[in-house]
């Protein structure tokens, strides 16, 4: 599994919004300028977490962005399922049902199958409030 760069960069534009908004909205072009992210790519990205509920916006010459709930409320998975769809180390994990026509012999479904939930159980362990944390203890260092 590779995160994509939508997903890592999903990860610090909301982190940024933690870290600097709180209520106030945060202009998409200074989290571009502090995180070294193309402002095009963000606009995409703040697309995609807008539709979802995940971060709110506001026009005009104090527009921008915020976050919808407080950064306890997001976990590391809610922000890496939306931007990277399933996690899934295999296809065959994938759906609900497993439809593949090997499963009931398959003598690595089980290893797959738990090593897909260790990843989800790690990546729901965090919310972004610890990484946004994280980054401000790094900052002070």
């Amino acid at each position: 599994m590779k995160i994509s760069t939508k997903g890592r960069y999903a990860l610090r534009l909301m982190i940024d919004l933690a870290n600097e908004g709180g209520e106030n909205l945060i202009s998409l072009k200074d989290v571009a300028n502090r995180q070294g992210i193309s402002l095009k790519y963000l606009e995409q990205i703040v697309g995609l977490l807008g539709k979802a509920g995940f971060v709110r916006s506001g026009r005009g010459p104090q527009g921008g962005y915020r976050l919808s709930r407080s950064a306890e409320e997001y976990t590391v998975g809610d922000i890496l399922r939306l931007t990277e769809g399933n996690l899934a180390p295999v296809s065959c994990l994938e759906d609900d049902e497993n439809r593949c026509e090997r499963c009931e012999h398959c003598g690595t479904l089980d290893f797959w199958s738990g090593l897909y939930a260790v990843i989800n159980q790690y990546i729901d362990r965090f919310t972004l409030a610890d990484l946004a944390e994280a980054e401000r203890r790094k900052a002070e260092e």
